[in-house]
């Protein structure tokens, strides 16, 4: 009997795909995340793993999982893995890249259109006081055309916001390890700079980096002391690359204008201050939470399972693990 254990309700795309193919299915439903005790007994007879990127998996679940033959992560990110430890079990972990790009970057426009022309603050003030009517000064946010875009790692879903914002006419400035070929910075209308001039001269900042230990705090209280005092920040990546609390006083200060963010420092909890700024908008890592991205995650860890169980390749393995 072939076990998969999946810790967190999916799509029905991933079940309808795994019934299909007769394995044995056991799912936690709980309306609350699967805690940590619950894991470690549901996984213990498991041969396959399907695990939220909001689900921890450490050295002490991957103890109690002696069948387990693979962690498919159902999410781009694998922070939430312990990957080392299981590459040493020669276990495989993988994880659903692509298919949630062209989300990501929609929600990350949302809030940069949203924060630079105030919509989410119009909206809290029409279901509260109200407003005495239209007036030329009453509002004012600012037009995005003409703005500088600066993009903290140009990878997919980086490259996909770009595509999105050259259209709006925006100068668009990237920094990361590697230039990409002259050919599509010119598609991207992106210019390549370092990190200190990208955040000297950009009006938007917006980050698509992986969490690593060098991009931990890599938007700092020396980071905001480069940015403009009317520049926005937009976090849409890992909560973890952003000093919150140095957010905090960068915006308490007046060193930069405003910040929107779709992920924490320390998720799910917000940062005391954040919530109650005007300036701030604060959404629930969101950034793929679309039908169309979800059913790709989903339909990707479904059939990395079922390839796996019958012993054929699997993609996007993380931990340069083979199969046995």
């Amino acid at each position: 009997m072939t076990k998969v254990f999946i810790a967190g309700q999916l799509p029905a795309q991933a079940n309808t795909l795994l019934l299909q193919s007769q394995l044995v299915i056991d799912t936690y439903t709980g309306d609350n995340l699967i805690s940590h005790a619950e894991l470690i007994r549901r996984v213990a007879d498991a041969d396959f793993l399907i695990i939220p990127l909001s689900t921890q998996v450490d050295q002490d679940v991957l103890d109690h999982a002696p069948h387990l033959k693979l962690i498919a992560n159902f999410g781009a990110g694998t922070n939430n893995i312990d990957i080392a430890a299981a590459a040493k079990r020669q276990i495989p972990v993988t994880n659903t890249p692509n298919v949630s790009a062209v989300a990501t970057a929609e929600s990350t426009v949302g809030l940069i259109i949203s924060l630079a022309h105030r919509i989410v603050e119009g909206d809290h003030l029409m279901r509260t006081s109200g407003f005495n009517g239209w007036a030329p000064l009453f509002f004012l946010g600012h037009n995005l055309q003409g703005k500088t875009l600066g993009i903290l790692g140009l990878g997919q879903i980086g490259q996909a916001v770009a595509k999105r914002l050259h259209a709006f006419d925006m100068p668009i400035l990237y920094s990361q390890h590697h230039r990409l070929p002259i050919s599509r910075e010119t598609q991207l209308g992106a210019t390549f700079v370092s990190q200190d001039e990208l955040l000297q001269r950009a009006d938007i900042v917006t980050l698509h980096l992986p969490l690593t230990t060098q991009t931990t705090h890599l938007i700092d209280n020396a980071a905001f002391s480069k940015m403009k005092s009317t520049a926005l920040l937009i976090n849409a990546a890992r909560g973890p690359i952003v000093d919150e609390q140095a957010l905090v006083t960068a915006l308490q200060q007046h060193q930069i204008a405003g910040a929107a963010l779709d992920v924490y420092e320390h998720e799910p909890q917000v940062t005391p201050g954040l919530a109650t700024m005007n300036n701030v908008i604060l959404t629930p890592h969101l950034g793929n939470a679309t039908v169309e991205a979800r059913d790709g995650m989903a339909t990707i860890v479904a059939e990395n399972v079922i390839a796996m169980a019958q012993h054929q390749p699997i993609k996007y393995v993380v931990n340069d693990v083979t199969p046995a």
